[in-house]
Order: structure tokens, then C-alpha cells, then sequence
């Protein structure tokens, strides 16, 4: 209910705003094709604008519980016997009955119509439908019909009403008036809007005025007419007819001369006006907030990282050494079997299996018929002595258990581009720091392997001067906005990072994101500063 006395209110607004437009500076002016336009166009922004919403989402931090007094919050009334009116079911009730009433109304019109046109003798000329009537009634058009009593009238005024209804028929100001009619059924409780109606078939009497007044040579005697069609009754409400009781207006009005095209600037004031609208009420600002992740996060200082690589050139002798020195210096065990070797002496099979007690082992195995990838081993010591091992290949990917590189792997992209003055560090193998293109979070990669085991990857691409680098971290990264820990992101709520300002971007991968954050780095960390 709520709801549709907010867009009663909004459309009530239009509506003042484009009247008050034409009332004040469009009335006077002899634009009378570009009044209509504008006059129908304020009844369509009426309705439809109120529906137009633009959502912005804004993050906000968690909320916190204040202390609560809850001595002052007064008690349940558990027993009220007392009657209430429910306002909404009566403004309701007499919105219904209203508009039932108009459409009654409506309906009646639309039956005197009928039986003033049925049964009746037409004559057919060019796109006109005339029918010469008996009844003492004005002069009036309903589409192609033309009703007259052509006993009332001389020769030269039959002339000026006729060109008159031509008019109205011809350029179909019968759609007009129904829209306006039905307008006034829909809004039959807002005043503004049987002013606008009146305004729109006062618009559509000069409209036909000035083009009849053309084509007759005496505007003097078409003048005349006008006045001499006072003194009948009026007709229905749903036609075009020729009598309106603003006579005056519409005689000052052809005599009136032609409005300079410089005064065409008054139709641009809605612009500005309907601009505000939108800014001030058509604007949904939707708080989300920034999600805390169960998990305490805390970043570790890394202490050492060693790397001992693995090529298709490295000897049998070179794998003994990498054994010995994992076993002394980080108490690795660590074994290499499977070797196989080409004619060329170079390693195209080999398995490897690192373990540091009962927690932490990691095994890869690669088979072909080629010199193998770089591959090896990564132990990353924190500041607390504690260690984390990671198998990785050449293209930085940390080793599964089984994994191998015979992986299938299809590829999703989605590019969404911003341009902007933004440093970003690509830890933990490149740095960069630049103004650069950023086409983050865009490029997604589904690698399937042998096993059966789906794996999903995110690419952040960033394009510098020296060219362009694409980083791949796992599925669902951590996101850290200004410091505060925003959990992993949805499709939907990923699209709103698009939004921020981005000062500078942090992508943490692999172990070294596994040291800094613990478990809650294992798919990657993405650090966002925002420019205050």
C-alpha cells in the first residue's frame, strides 16, 4: 500500500511539473503541434518514469548491537479489544467506487455516441465519414465520422465547421482526448489532472483553428461561426466538437502572431526539473554489508621462502642434492619416482611426493613423451617457524594430489574493462606498479582432470606499457576491501566491486597467500585500497 501512495505522489509531481510548464511559459505561445507533443508526453513520463529505479549498491560495515535500555521499551498489549479502521482498505474502497463511477460515465458516452451514429445515412468523401443529423448538437468528429446539422447553418459557415472537424480528423486528435479520459478515470482523485485534460483539448481547438483558418479565404466570417456556435448545446465529452466555451481564448490565439522559433528553449526546462527527479527519488541506495568471515584472518610476516626447481635438463645427482638439503633444512621427506628420460638425456616422466608430518603432503606426477615442464617445490617459513609446502609448475599452478597436466579445460570470458590510475601488485612472483588497464576478476577457467575432479580458476589480466600479463588464482579469492575482510563473493555481488575507486590491488597467490592468511588464503587473496 505503501508503495502506490509513493507512486500516486511521484506521478502526481510529473504531472504538476509538466502543466505548470505549459501553464506558465508554453500557454501564450502559438507552438500548438509541439504543445500537443509535450502535453502527451508529460502523461506517459508520469507513469512510466515512477518505475524506473536505479539500484546502487553500498557496503557498509557489520552492524553493532548498542546497548539497549530495556526498561523503556513498553510492554506487549496482548488484549485490545478496542475497534480500528484499516485507512488502507477505505481509501481503497473509495478509489473503486470513484472510478467504477467514471467508468460508467465513460461507458454512457460511448452509448449516446452509438445511437447518434447508428441508423444513420453516410457520406462517403476522401478518408471523411459525413453524417448530416436532425438533433439541435454542435458540431463534432469522432475519428473519420463528421456529425452536423447542416439545416443551422448557411453555406459559408458549414464551410468553416467542416474544414474545422477535418482537421481533428485527419491528424486523429480523437486518440487525445481518449487518453486524456482515460487518464482522468485512472487519476479521477487528483485535480491537476482534469486541469491537464483541459488543457489538452484546448491545445487540439487552436491546432484546428490555425489549419482551417488557412483554407478559408474570409477568417473574419470563420470568426463569426465561432461565436454564432455558442448558442447551441454542447456534445459528448469523447468527440472533437466545434463549440468550447473558451471562445475568447481560441479567437485571441488566431489572431495571435506566429511565436518566434528562439522561444522554443521553454520546452528544455522539464529537462533539468525531470533530471532532479530522478536524482533525488529514482535513485535506490542498497546497504550490504561487508561480511565478516567466520575464521579469524591474520596475516603472518613470511620469514623465508625457498624454492627448489625441478627441469627436463636436471640430472639424477641434482634430484639427490634437492632430497638431502629438504630433509636437513626443513625436515621434507621428499621422493622422486617413475624417472623416465628421453634419448636426448632429458626427464619426460616423473613423480614427486613431499610430506612434512601427517598434515601436510603434496604429490605430482607428470607423464608424456616430451622434456617435462618446470616444475619443483616451495617452502614457505613464517615468523613463527611453522612451514607450508606447495608443489607448482611453470605456470605457478599449485600441485593437487594427482594431478596431471592432461587436464581438459574450458574456457569461460567475461571482459569487463576499467581505465584507470591504479597500482597493482601481483605477488608473489611479479610486481607492478603503473598506470595500467585492469580487467579484473573477468576470465574464469574450468579445468577438468583425469580424475574426474573439477577445478575452477579466476584471471586478472592488467595491461601496462610493456605489454599485457594475465595472473590465475583459484575460484572464490578472499577479498579485502580498505582492511576489512569481505569474504567471498557471489557472480551478482562481484559486479559491484566495479563500482569502487580503486586506488591500488593486491593479488596474493599460492603459498605465499597460504602464509599470510592460513587456510582462508588457499584460493588466493585479493587486497583492494580504494582512493578516499
Amino acid at each position: 500500500m505503501e508503495a502506490l501512495f509513493i507512486f500516486i505522489a511521484k506521478s502526481s509531481g510529473l504531472l504538476l511539473l509538466f502543466f505548470c510548464a505549459y501553464y506558465f511559459l508554453l500557454r501564450k505561445e502559438t507552438f500548438f503541434n509541439s504543445n500537443r507533443w509535450f502535453l502527451l508526453a508529460g502523461l506517459i513520463t508520469s507513469v512510466v518514469l515512477p518505475f524506473l529505479v536505479y539500484t546502487k549498491v553500498v557496503w557498509i560495515n557489520a552492524a553493532t548491537i548498542s546497548n539497549i535500555n530495556y526498561s523503556e521499551l513498553s510492554p506487549l498489549n496482548t488484549e485490545n479489544n478496542s475497534f480500528e479502521v484499516n485507512w488502507n482498505l477505505v481509501f481503497i474502497a473509495v478509489y473503486i467506487v470513484g472510478f467504477i463511477g467514471f467508468l460508467i460515465k465513460f461507458g454512457i458516452d460511448f452509448y449516446s455516441l452509438n445511437s447518434i451514429l447508428k441508423g444513420k445515412k453516410i457520406q462517403q468523401q476522401a478518408d471523411f465519414k459525413f453524417i448530416d443529423v436532425k438533433e439541435n448538437i454542435a458540431p463534432f468528429s469522432y475519428f473519420d465520422y463528421i456529425v452536423y446539422n447542416s439545416s443551422m447553418y448557411t453555406e459559408s459557415e458549414l464551410e468553416s465547421i467542416l474544414e474545422h472537424e477535418k482537421v481533428h480528423s485527419d491528424q486523429n486528435h480523437t486518440v487525445d482526448v481518449l487518453i486524456s479520459r482515460v487518464f482522468c478515470m485512472l487519476f479521477w482523485f487528483n485535480p491537476i489532472m482534469w486541469f491537464y485534460k483541459k488543457a489538452i483539448v484546448q491545445n487540439l481547438e487552436f491546432i484546428a483553428d490555425k489549419e482551417a483558418a488557412q483554407k478559408i479565404s474570409d477568417k473574419k466570417a470563420y470568426q463569426y461561426t465561432l461565436l454564432k456556435i455558442t448558442t447551441h448545446e454542447s456534445c459528448l465529452a469523447i468527440t472533437n466538437h466545434f463549440y468550447q466555451s473558451l471562445i475568447k481564448k481560441r479567437i485571441v490565439m488566431l489572431n495571435k502572431n506566429q511565436s518566434k522559433k528562439s522561444n522554443s528553449w521553454k520546452y528544455y526546462v522539464v529537462v533539468p526539473a525531470l533530471a532532479a527527479f530522478v536524482l533525488l527519488f529514482q535513485i535506490e541506495v542498497i546497504a550490504k554489508e561487508k561480511r565478516e568471515t567466520t575464521t579469524a584472518v591474520s596475516k603472518k610476516e613470511i620469514k623465508s621462502v625457498d624454492v627448489y626447481k625441478i627441469k627436463k635438463t636436471t640430472t639424477d645427482q641434482d634430484l639427490k642434492v634437492i632430497a638431502e638439503k629438504l630433509k636437513l633444512n626443513h625436515n621434507v621427506d621428499f621422493t622422486i619416482a617413475e624417472l623416465k628420460r628421453n634419448s636426448q638425456n632429458e626427464l619426460i616422466a616423473i613423480k614427486l611426493h613431499a610430506k612434512i608430518g601427517t598434515e601436510q603432503e603434496q604429490e605430482y606426477e607428470v607423464l608424456g613423451d616430451k622434456g617435462i615442464k618446470d616444475c619443483g617445490i616451495i617452502i614457505v617459513t613464517d615468523e613463527n617457524g611453522s612451514k607450508k609446502i606447495s608443489l607448482v609448475t611453470d605456470d605457478n599452478k599449485v600441485g593437487d594430489a594427482k594431478t596431471t597436466d592432461k587436464a581438459n579445460k574450458i574456457e569461460i570470458v567475461k571482459v569487463q574493462n576499467s581505465k584507470t590510475n591504479t597500482d597493482v601488485n601481483i605477488n608473489s612472483n611479479t610486481s607492478t606498479k603503473a598506470d595500467c588497464n585492469v580487467n579484473t576478476l573477468t576470465s574464469t577457467v574450468v579445468s577438468t582432470n583425469v580424475n574426474g575432479k573439477t577445478n575452477t580458476n579466476t584471471n586478472i589480466t592488467v595491461t601496462n606499457n610493456n605489454g599485457q600479463q594475465t595472473i590465475k588464482i583459484n575460484s572464490d579469492p578472499l577479498y579485502i576491501v580498505d582492511g576489512v575482510v569481505i569474504g567471498r563473493l557471489s557472480s551478482d555481488e562481484n559486479k559491484s566491486l566495479d563500482d569502487l575507486n580503486i586506488k591500488s590491488m593486491n593479488v596474493f597467490k599460492g603459498p605465499e597467500a597460504i602464509a599470510r592468511y592460513g587456510d582462508e588464503g588457499i584460493n588466493g587473496v585479493i587486497i583492494i585500497e580504494t582512493k578516499k
